[in-house]
């Protein structure tokens, strides 16, 4: 799997999601509980992965957008 976007905006990772479910691409949400867990207040990034072979499309998606991520992605680190 890949990191496509990291975000602390909870509105950018809900958009992301339903953009890239609508366009039949598998999206997992990583790190949910525990930004449950420090109190909601938004310290700690939500990442959203997709398989490999997804990669390319869904970072093609996001920057089409204009959500591609705050500032890096996966492939950039």
């Amino acid at each position: 799997m890949k990191e496509v976007l990291r975000t602390t905006d909870p509105t950018k990772i809900a958009y992301a999601l339903v953009m890239l479910q609508g366009e039949d691409i598998d999206v997992f949400q990583m790190d949910v509980h525990m930004s449950i867990l420090e109190g909601s207040v938004g310290l700690l990034p939500r990442r959203l992965m997709v398989a490999d072979r997804d990669a390319d499309r869904a970072l093609r998606v996001l920057r089409d957008l204009g959500i591609a991520d705050d500032g890096w992605h996966a492939g950039e680190a």
